[in-house]
């Protein structure tokens, strides 16, 4: 076949949700019944071509498969799993002769009745939480292209020739878990040679539909915390993409490897047929050596620079990304410009931003800056930097100007940090620990929830009037103490032991204590998808860090006056705060979370001068921010713990520490939680079917654990037989003295009928199981 040249430049994905989250409105319409099937793909429609227009306006070219096709109603995960026909047996009878409807497209991703939908696990070392297929023995995958020939199609006829996205082959069986019917020894990889014919025929209907490249996305290659074992993704690289590339009917292929370097897989992706190879150069580096054969393959190719960073907001050293991308030039005559990653990481538009200081947005890139970016190198490569010189220095004085501005640098939080010693990252043991919170008197299979309880329309619309000025700050402050005694009194109707306020005034777990601290800045607009259509909106850490009054302490000790149960008062941790911010990127970040977490260090101190027994601090993302490199991991595991273990170092011995981590896979850094020392641990654990109990198990793990029993990212309620049948389990791999009984993670996201009625089943499957436990005398 005749090679389409490649785009000088492009971007490997943009934001889906829309500029006002459109799509997410959209999507919850359908969910409520609101709208049907049909405006729900107009809407879509209408989004996809606002997209199209606004990149081609940004400096993406119309045609030549410069501007991506990578929309989804909901994960790029699940529609590759539906694209090749992989669907769950339980919910086989959604598959028509067209594939799976909408409907049905949602009904796996969020389940329904007793189906639970696909597991869900964070993507990589990001935020995004993305549905895990299920692959078996007996899987049976068949092309089902139509969704990516619409959009295809849709773009061809508003006279756009874009570039189709999917994920890769290899990427999608290694994230993959087997079925439950599967034999102990099988691996998703196994089906590689049964699933690539199936991608072969994908290829083929778009070739015929005049798509001339396509966009396989395989991170998979740089990461190396997968289950899959290394030497076998190693070896599906050759397998899939000599065959793919084989293929007599096929658009130019583009292999996408993000998230970091190819370093061992780019000799064994070279070697295949493939036309285009995307490095990632923010986390990974271009190749200094090759081997004879592997040069000679790169030469033929059309290497892309990924240069831009795809997964924060600065603006950059513009310059140094160009040396990057031009460095490629060593290697192959044809070199083009990208993003790291897809933009779906950051926002839309940070000309969006009318709140923010002014200096502080011109230090700034979100998605739209990010294509100018692109733009801005691409003509670089093609006519010379001389082409560009305007904007490397309007780049290069915006670096200068955020080196020397106030508050970047604060020598007094600095100090603090210099006089650290080594008995400030540690608390008295455990065993006297234990003894001393004995006082709190908590029964067997103490039962609490994570901490945030449904943020009703009633809680959103009060902090919108606040923010409008309609409600001043004392009415404010009184509907919201009132929301808090009214999740007292519900729990203590229920029979919780462990009782949170609820978090009604958290806008959100990260952006609440960055209005609270020096160092941050918060959006208006900033939304970024999560998961589904779950958006968060992630505060900008520019400076030090520092705590000017304390944060919680009113709240926490106001629920504490309405009860004679022990009310855990609420932190978010350090390496939470850092993951779900978007970080400067101008000092290491173990020396940020340091000064994060004296910040929380100081507000546990007030708490306990209060009153407050039980403290919890939630690092939900610990997991996800693991590098993905192994030769990296030992430096972050020790500055992440290290930071949470100087937020609670300060705590003494009666007062009970928790900390929460949710929906990444535990077992690879059971260590570290080992090591925050957290007197309780509370860990995701239901989707998975409370898989995380055996790696505990096997650890010696010996502190406090509460293995989640309700899945919160689904609107299923669990039966009390289910919520039983996880707690029969956990406690027969762990002693029932050190287990707790809770949710997954925040109850922030769900309605309060659906809450009520777990949380029933929840306390009644925990008084069987205590039942079933009891020793006499």
């Amino acid at each position: 076949m005749s090679e389409p040249i490649f785009p000088t430049g492009t971007i490997l994905g943009y934001p889906r949700i829309g500029p006002r989250r459109e799509l997410k409105r959209a999507v919850e319409a359908f969910w409520s019944g609101g709208i049907d099937a049909v405006e729900l793909e107009a809407r879509a429609a209408e989004l996809r071509r606002a997209t199209r227009e606004r990149l081609a306006g940004l400096g993406l070219q119309r045609g030549g498969s410069a501007i991506p096709e990578s929309f989804s109603y909901y994960d790029q995960v699940l529609d590759a799993a539906l694209a090749v026909g992989a669907v769950p047996e339980r919910f086989q009878r959604l598959v028509g002769g067209d594939g799976v409807d909408l409907a049905g497209y949602f009904t796996i991703a969020r389940g329904e009745a007793a189906d639970a939908p696909l597991e869900m696990t964070k993507w990589f070392d990001s935020n995004y939480h993305y549905l895990v297929p299920e692959i078996g023995p007996h899987t049976v995958f068949s092309a089902q292209p139509g969704a990516l020939l619409g959009q295809f199609r849709e773009a061809l006829a508003d006279g756009y020739l874009t570039r189709p996205v999917l994920v890769g082959p290899v990427t999608l069986l290694a994230l993959a878990k087997p079925t439950e019917d599967a034999p102990a020894e099988f691996q998703p990889l196994d089906r590689l040679a049964d699933l690539v014919p199936v991608y072969a025929e994908l290829l083929a209907a778009l070739a015929e539909a005049g798509a001339e490249w396509v966009q396989l996305d395989e991170p998979a290659l740089v990461s190396e915390t997968l289950d899959a074992p290394r030497d076998r993704v190693l070896e599906a690289i050759g397998v899939a993409y000599d065959a793919l590339g084989a293929a007599s009917s096929r658009p130019a292929i583009f292999v996408a490897a993000p998230y970091g370097g190819l370093d061992d897989a780019l000799p064994a992706l070279a070697a295949t047929p493939v036309e285009a190879i995307g490095f990632d150069l923010v986390r990974g580096d271009a190749p200094d050596r090759l081997d004879p054969a592997t040069e000679e393959s790169l030469a033929a190719k059309t290497l892309v620079a990924g240069v831009v960073d795809g997964h924060n907001i600065w603006r950059g050293d513009l310059e140094a990304a160009f040396a990057r991308a031009e460095a490629l030039r060593a290697w192959s005559g044809s070199v083009a410009v990208s993003s790291s990653t897809s933009l779906f990481h950051v926002p839309h538009d940070v000309a969006d931003e009318t709140k923010l200081d002014p200096r502080l947005v011109s230090w700034l890139a979100f998605a739209d800056q990010k294509v100018e970016q692109v733009a801005t190198l691409a003509r670089g490569l093609a006519d010379g930097p001389e082409a560009i010189a305007a904007e490397l220095t309007v780049a290069r004085e915006a670096l200068q100007d955020r080196a020397e501005a106030p508050g970047v640098r604060v020598p007094a939080v600095r100090a603090r940090l210099g006089a650290l010693a080594d008995s400030d990252f540690s608390r008295a043991g455990y065993a006297d620990r234990v003894e001393a919170q004995s006082a709190l008197e908590l029964p067997e299979l103490p039962t609490t929830t994570i901490g945030s309880f449904p943020q009703t329309t009633e809680i959103r619309r009060a902090r919108a009037r606040l923010t409008k000025g309609e409600l001043d700050e004392a009415a404010y402050r009184a509907e919201m103490r009132a929301e808090i005694e009214r999740v007292i009194r519900l729990q203590e109707e229920l029979g919780l032991d462990v009782l949170v306020h609820g978090e009604p005034e958290r806008n959100d777990m990260v952006q609440y204590f960055a209005e609270l601290l020096d160092g941050f800045a918060v959006t208006e607009h900033g939304w970024v998808q999560s998961y589904g259509s779950r958006c968060t909106r992630p505060s900008i850490l520019w400076g030090d860090v520092a705590r000017a009054e304390p944060m919680t302490v009113a709240w926490s000790t106001y629920a504490q006056s309405l009860t004679a149960k022990p009310v855990k008062g609420m932190l978010t941790g350090p390496v939470t705060i850092l993951a779900w911010s978007f970080v400067r990127d101008d000092q290491p970040l173990a020396d940020t979370a340091r000064q994060v977490a004296l910040a929380l260090r100081d507000e546990i101190a007030d708490l306990e001068a209060a009153g407050i027994r039980i403290i919890q601090v939630d690092e939900p993302a610990l997991r996800e921010l693991l590098p993905l490199k192994r030769a990296d991991q030992p430096a972050y595991l020790d500055w992440s713990v290290g930071a949470f273990r100087l937020a609670t170092g300060g705590a003494a011995a009666p007062t009970q520490v928790h900390t929460h981590l949710c929906y990444s896979e535990f077992g690879v850094v059971i260590d570290a939680i080992r090591n925050l020392d957290a007197d309780v641990t509370s860990i995701e654990a239901a989707r998975s079917r409370m898989e995380v109990v055996d790696d505990l198990a096997a650890s010696g793990f010996d502190h406090g654990i509460g293995p989640g029993v309700y899945d919160i990212h689904s609107p299923r309620v669990p039966s009390t037989d289910e919520v039983r049948s996880m707690l029969e389990r956990a406690v027969g791999a762990i002693p029932a003295s050190r287990l707790w009984v809770n949710p997954d993670c925040g109850l922030k996201t769900r309605g309060y009928d659906e809450t009520i009625a777990s949380l029933e089943h929840i306390i009644a499957a925990t008084k069987a199981v205590r039942a079933g436990i009891a020793v006499p005398g």
